[in-house]
C-alpha cells in the first residue's frame, strides 16, 4: 500500500511561492537575469508591466535596465512563448525555451490551418522564408511580408503576415526563426534569434520540455495538472499531467487542503517549513508589494486564486479578454487592486483594498507607492479607496 500524499496548507504554499518569486525579500540589481530565469520569464504583452514585475522583486533596479538588456546588451530577448503571449526571457536560455516551445505545435492542427487559410506545405514554406528573410537583418512587419512574398514567389503568403496580429508569426517564433528587434521609430521590427544573439546551441526538445516543467514546479509549485496546462498553453489537463509525471521520481503528489497537486520532491522540506510558527498570521513574511498587471505570481495562481483572496473578488483581478489587474499583495494574498496615472511630474497611485488592511500593511503599501513614484521619476500623489464589499 502506497504512503499517503504529504499534506500542505495554503499558508505553506503561499509562503513558499513568495520566496521563490522574490516577493518576500528583494534580490540585488546584479541578479536581474537570474530573477527572470527563476520566475520563468516576464509577461510582456505590456512592456511597462514586465519592467514593474522586476521592479517589485529587485532592489536598485535602473528604470532603463530592461531596455538596455533587450536592445543594447542583448541579455534579454522578447518573443512569443507561454500561451502564445509575449514574454521576456534570458537570452542565454532562449535555445532551451525555443526547443521546449517547438513541442507545442497547435499550428499543425487542421482547425488552426483552416482558421488562417493555409495548408501544411504553405505554412512550412512561410516559416522557412521568414527565417531566410531575417538572417542577419532587422525588418518591420511590412518589410518582412514583402520579403517573404518575394522568397516564396507568392504574394498571397507574404500577405498572411499582414493579417491577424501575431497569428502567422508565432509558429516562426516557436521554431526559432523569429524574435523581436529594436523598434524603428514606432514600428516593430523582427530578426532571427540565432544571428541576433550568436552562440546558439540546439537542445533536444523533449529534454528541454522536462527542464521547463521542472522550472515551473520549482517557481510556482505545488501545482495541479490544470495549473500547468493553462500556464504552458495546452488544452488538455491530461497532457499536463503526463508532462509533469515524465519527471519520474523528481516529482511527487501532494494534497493542499483537499486539492491534489504536484511538487518537486526536493522542495518538500522547504514547503513543510514555509509559513511556520512564529511568523505573521498568514504567509508569514509581512510582505507587501504593488504587483503590476500580468505579474507572473498572479498569472500562475489563476485557477487557485480564491485561496489567495479574502473573499469572492476574482472577477476584480481576472478580467475579460485575459486582462489581469495590478494587485495589492499582502503576505502573498491578493488583498486589493491598484492603478497609476502620470500627471505631469506627479504619479497618482490609487489603491482599492478588498478588505481594510491592518495598519502595518497600509504603511508598507504607502512605502511601496513612494518607491514606485521614485522609480518612475515622479512625485507621489496617493489615494486610498474604501474597502470593497464581497
Amino acid at each position: 500500500m502506497s504512503a499517503p500524499a504529504p499534506r500542505l496548507s495554503w499558508k505553506q504554499v503561499i509562503a513558499w511561492r513568495l520566496g521563490r518569486h522574490h516577493l518576500d525579500e528583494r534580490a540585488p540589481a546584479t541578479a536581474m537575469l537570474d530573477v527572470v530565469a527563476e520566475i520563468a520569464g516576464l509577461h510582456a504583452q505590456v512592456m511597462s508591466s514586465a519592467e514593474l514585475t522586476l521592479a517589485a522583486r529587485i532592489d536598485g533596479l535602473d528604470p532603463d535596465a530592461v531596455r538596455r538588456s533587450l536592445w543594447e546588451e542583448r541579455t534579454l530577448i522578447k518573443t512569443w512563448a507561454m500561451r502564445g503571449t509575449l514574454h521576456l526571457l534570458p537570452s542565454a536560455e532562449l535555445p532551451l525555451w525555443q526547443a521546449a516551445l517547438s513541442t507545442r505545435r497547435g499550428f499543425e492542427s487542421g482547425a488552426w490551418r483552416k482558421a488562417f487559410g493555409v495548408t501544411g506545405e504553405e505554412l512550412e514554406r512561410l516559416v522557412d522564408a521568414v527565417g531566410e528573410a531575417l538572417d542577419g537583418r532587422m525588418l518591420t512587419r511590412e518589410e518582412l511580408a514583402a520579403k517573404v512574398g518575394e522568397l516564396t514567389g507568392s504574394r498571397q503568403l507574404g500577405d498572411k503576415l499582414r493579417e491577424s496580429w501575431g497569428a502567422m508569426l508565432k509558429p516562426a517564433a516557436s521554431l526559432g526563426r523569429l524574435c523581436f528587434a529594436p523598434n524603428q521609430g514606432q514600428q516593430v521590427r523582427f530578426t532571427r534569434p540565432d544571428t541576433w544573439l550568436g552562440g546558439w546551441r540546439d537542445h533536444d526538445p523533449d529534454d528541454a520540455m522536462l527542464e521547463v516543467t521542472r522550472r515551473f514546479l520549482g517557481a510556482s509549485g505545488p501545482v495541479t495538472r490544470e495549473d500547468f496546462a493553462r500556464w504552458w498553453g495546452i488544452p488538455s489537463p491530461a497532457k499536463g499531467r503526463r508532462l509533469i509525471e515524465r519527471l519520474g521520481e523528481e516529482v511527487t503528489g501532494v494534497e493542499v487542503e483537499g486539492t491534489k497537486a504536484y511538487a518537486l520532491a526536493a522542495d518538500l522540506p522547504g514547503l513543510a517549513e514555509a509559513g511556520g510558527p512564529g511568523r505573521a498570521a498568514r504567509a508569514g513574511t509581512r510582505s507587501v508589494r504593488l504587483l503590476p498587471a500580468f505579474d507572473q505570481y498572479v498569472i500562475t495562481a489563476t485557477r487557485q486564486a480564491e485561496h489567495l483572496m479574502p473573499g469572492p473578488f476574482k472577477a476584480r483581478i481576472y478580467r475579460p479578454q485575459g486582462w489581469l489587474s495590478p494587485v495589492l499583495l499582502v503576505d502573498g494574498h491578493m488583498d486589493g487592486i491598484w492603478r497609476q496615472e502620470a500627471k505631469g511630474k506627479r504619479l497618482l497611485v490609487t489603491i482599492e483594498p478588498f478588505v481594510e488592511p491592518p495598519a502595518w500593511a497600509r504603511r508598507a503599501a504607502e512605502a511601496e507607492a513612494e518607491r514606485l513614484a521614485a522609480w518612475a521619476g515622479g512625485q507621489l500623489e496617493l489615494q486610498w479607496g474604501e474597502a470593497a464589499r464581497s
